[in-house]
């Protein structure tokens, strides 16, 4: 999930990783590659140096990377290509095979992730595998839509209210980021980033590791992509863990309210303990706590903050700061941090903490995460263009999310960024009831997952079905995150495909 003022042009369309992309069952599933497809999935690939591959986060020692390569548009193999960059850190015992990784988003380089399970079983048995999916991080094209001086620029914009003139002016702005996108970009690569196809470049990447079968890891918009090849790749399938699930028959409507809904007992679980302590900027009545945030975020709308680097804090940053904060327990202190820093006039760690959710670094370059993310989520999910329908949505986010409402609602709501996107979506939510020879994966799902709902992985766990880990807390994921009862009954899947005993409760 992604906030801030360009996010926000599209936040309206699809809640992030809502929705899966479909599709029939090919010939692929059985493991006879489409004609023309030889020489991706017989491809020799070289592991070197990292050096050359950027990457936000620094890879263990000893990581080695690659690239492999997969072809733009599966419909037409001979034509042109992508390259897929890969990082692996080797098993350090009997290795059972490869563990791929994938950290969510859509749009997060997944390099990093090599680094998962440092000194755990995992280690000792998989070689373990991370990968930056097409068009991000050190994968070749690379979606591009703003530069670093426009991705500060119009996150420096005054907020838009939704009166007619700031509808006009926000709807403008979404037609500026697709018009760049396509200038950028290119419509013919925009019209395959979608999580249809990562899923089948995810099988290319397990026959370049000389695995017979797929073991992965997918977490949040992850979950998306491992339903997705599990669809597509049913038999490959060794091992799946799909943790802070994506329903793959969500609503779009309905699935953005629930993250609302998500968001808002997560700031009320993080107000109640805040209110426990002497500094907490909220106060000592959790009851009032939406009121006193409002007081500390609304004088933003028209007097922004200055940073001590001359940017201005707006209330889109502070608010991307919070939420960013929000995603687990571990970043409350942090957020306690900058609310007493906002009270006192500073809003310069809210704006590291919406710098770092939007990867922009200390030297005002930015990832192309935030790109990435807009571009899959338009082709990935139907855009809602009924008027009627944004302006309900709109009005029931604000009531399902209160502390996020920003006290300018009007009578309608601007169109979001994928009603303008140059290239058509190829997919949408659809029922899942079993799949034929997909073997037991599991799924881990937190009852207070503020940004994939607990019920969701409960839906995915009987779409698939899969066994389910209930993780009790106020965090998104769980898997590698500190609860040791999830982190046994995981890896004794993984490597000894036990499945988890029903009913398993953690945490």
């Amino acid at each position: 999930m992604r906030s801030g003022r360009v996010a926000a042009l599209v936040a309206l369309a699809c809640v992030a990783a809502a929705c899966t992309t479909s599709g029939k069952p090919t010939p692929t599933q059985t493991g006879a590659a489409a004609a023309g497809m030889d020489k991706f999935y017989s491809q020799t690939v070289k592991w070197g140096s990292c050096d050359t591959y950027p990457t936000d986060s620094k890879l263990p020692a000893g990581t080695e990377c690659t690239r492999v390569d997969v072809p733009v548009d599966y419909a037409k193999p001979g034509g042109a290509t992508a390259q897929i960059a890969l990082s692996r850190v080797k098993a350090t015992g009997q290795k059972i095979g490869s563990l791929l990784f994938n950290p969510g988003g859509p749009g997060e380089g997944g390099l990093w992730m090599v680094g998962q399970g440092n000194g755990t079983p995992i280690a000792e048995r998989f070689d373990r595998v991370g990968f930056d999916p097409r068009g991000i991080g050190a994968s070749v094209p690379l979606i591009h839509c703003l530069s670093d001086k426009e991705s500060d620029a119009f996150r420096a914009e005054p907020p838009h209210d939704n009166s007619p003139a700031g509808i006009a002016a926000t709807e403008s702005e979404a037609k500026q980021v697709a018009g760049e996108c396509t200038k950028n970009t290119g419509n013919e690569f925009l019209s395959h980033v979608g999580t249809r196809e990562v899923a089948q470049d995810m099988d290319i990447i397990r026959a370049a590791l000389g695995d017979d079968k797929l073991n992965y890891v997918g977490f949040s918009y992850g979950t998306r992509l491992g339903t997705a090849y599990a669809e597509k790749f049913p038999t490959k399938v060794r091992a799946m863990v799909l943790d802070g699930a994506v329903d793959p028959n969500g609503d779009p409507l309905s699935d953005s309210i629930n993250q609302a809904t998500g968001f808002q007992k997560a700031f009320e679980a993080y107000a109640a303990d805040c209110a426990t302590k002497p500094d907490c900027p909220l106060g000592t009545d959790p009851a009032q706590a939406v009121n006193r945030f409002h007081d500390l975020i609304w004088p933003l709308w028209d007097h922004p903050s200055v940073a001590k680097d001359g940017r201005v804090v707006t209330i889109g940053d502070a608010t991307t700061g919070v939420q960013a904060a929000l995603y687990g327990e571990d970043g409350w202190p942090i957020l306690t941090q900058a609310l007493n820093q906002l009270q006192h006039g500073s809003g310069d760690l809210l704006m590291r903490l919406a710098d770092n959710y939007d990867g922009r670094g200390p030297d005002g370059t930015y990832t192309n995460s935030q790109d990435a993310f807009n571009a899959i989520h338009c082709v990935d999910d139907p855009p809602i263009t009924d008027q009627a329908t944004i302006d309900r949505q709109d009005a029931e986010y604000r009531k399902a999310a209160p502390f996020l409402d920003d006290n300018h609602a009007g009578a309608h709501a601007p169109h979001p960024l994928c009603n303008f996107w140059p290239v058509p979506s190829t997919g949408g939510p659809h029922k899942i009831d079993g799949i034929a020879g997909l073997p037991t994966i599991v799924v881990v799902s937190t009852t207070g997952d503020p940004a994939t709902p607990y019920q969701s992985g409960v839906n995915l766990a009987n779409d698939l079905k899969a066994a389910l880990i209930t993780n009790t807390g106020t965090r998104h994921t769980a898997y590698l995150g500190g609860v040791q009862c999830v982190d046994d009954a995981v890896n004794a899947y993984l490597i000894d495909l036990t499945i988890p005993p029903a009913g398993l409760t953690c945490g």
